[in-house]
């Protein structure tokens, strides 16, 4: 937030900065003195400036876990306690949270607390965990206010193969397993949720016919890994290949596909391309890799930079060295 950044990982939004990155945004945002980039220094540069906040802010907005149809109640699960501070300073409290979050009974929370802190930060229990049922007198918000979001997760619920995301739990389990997205990053999948369960989840929330959510079933080498690690049984494979079967590709890049696919089925033409691409590629090389490409190659470099052409390719030094093609 203080960085004006998206986040790209379900549990640890900001896991892409490193200690440095994070000490110098807290010297220039927040004025902190950090002669040290120590956790605990983060930590404790972060306290002071969030006690502040919270024991001066008038509204809070938060989300929720889970909710418990018996009683009402909310729940919040959390590591650091910032959770709890924002659920009981504030006057006035506002929990946003997904219909799906709505389970039964207290018999089934009871589940997921231990299911939850196992599969998302390997400990048996979350050190904070929050519930409430609405305000009380002198204690606590004086106002309180739970949005029940839809947003289309009816219409996934119709879907009898791919309704199964909304078990998701958000765990971040399948992230941290999954090939693509420790190569890809978060931000690739331009996506509230990265990873195997955004590339299943975003497609059904915002349709087949988003531009960026109707390719995100292809962001997948299918290994299984996701449903392997997933706590709640979520077969994310056959969800993805479900979800590509439904995919509507436009006729230009139907018309693109083909074209790279006839210059690659003829070693000569490849080596043509090659050559074509090595030529062209001068004005946009800097330190040896491409940060921008224009008109549709643009998708390739908005979330990571392209290598560079090398100056000679793997045929061609074969070639030198033996004798004969590769």
């Amino acid at each position: 937030q203080l960085s004006e950044d998206r986040p790209s990982h379900i549990l640890v939004p900001a896991i892409h900065r490193n200690r440095a990155e994070v000490r110098d945004l807290f010297r220039a945002k927040l004025g902190a003195d950090l002669p040290t980039d120590e956790p605990a220094a983060l930590a404790g540069a972060a306290r002071v400036y969030l006690r502040e906040k919270f024991l001066t802010t008038k509204v809070a907005v938060s989300g929720a876990n889970f909710a418990v149809a018996e009683t009402g109640a909310v729940c919040v699960v959390e590591s650091e306690g910032n959770g709890r501070m924002c659920l009981t300073l504030p006057e006035v409290l506002v929990t946003v949270m997904g219909i799906e979050k709505v389970l039964p009974r207290w018999e089934d929370l009871a589940v997921f607390f231990r299911l939850l802190p196992r599969s998302s930060t390997a400990e048996r229990m979350n050190p904070y965990t929050s519930l409430w049922t609405g305000t009380r007198p002198a204690d606590g918000p004086q106002e309180f206010h739970l949005v029940l979001l839809d947003n289309g997760r009816t219409e996934v619920l119709k879907d009898k193969v791919g309704r199964q995301a909304l078990r998701c739990i958000r765990c971040s389990a399948c992230l941290n397993v999954c090939p693509v997205y420790e190569r890809a990053g978060g931000h690739a999948y331009g996506s509230v949720y990265p990873g195997p369960i955004g590339a299943i989840l975003t497609p059904q929330l915002l349709g087949m016919h988003d531009q960026n959510a109707n390719t995100l079933p292809y962001a997948s080498s299918l290994c299984g890994a996701c449903f392997d690690a997933c706590p709640v049984r979520i077969d994310i494979p056959e969800v993805l290949i479900y979800l590509r079967g439904k995919t509507k590709h436009p006729a230009m890049e139907s018309v693109g596909l083909k074209a790279v696919a006839w210059a690659m089925s003829d070693p000569k033409r490849f080596e043509m391309a090659i050559r074509l691409g090595r030529r062209g590629q001068g004005p946009l090389v800097h330190d040896g890799t491409i940060r921008w490409l224009p008109g549709m190659l643009g998708g390739w470099t908005t979330a990571r930079d392209a290598p560079a052409l090398p100056k000679r390719s793997f045929r061609e030094l074969w070639r030198e060295q033996n004798g004969r093609p590769s």
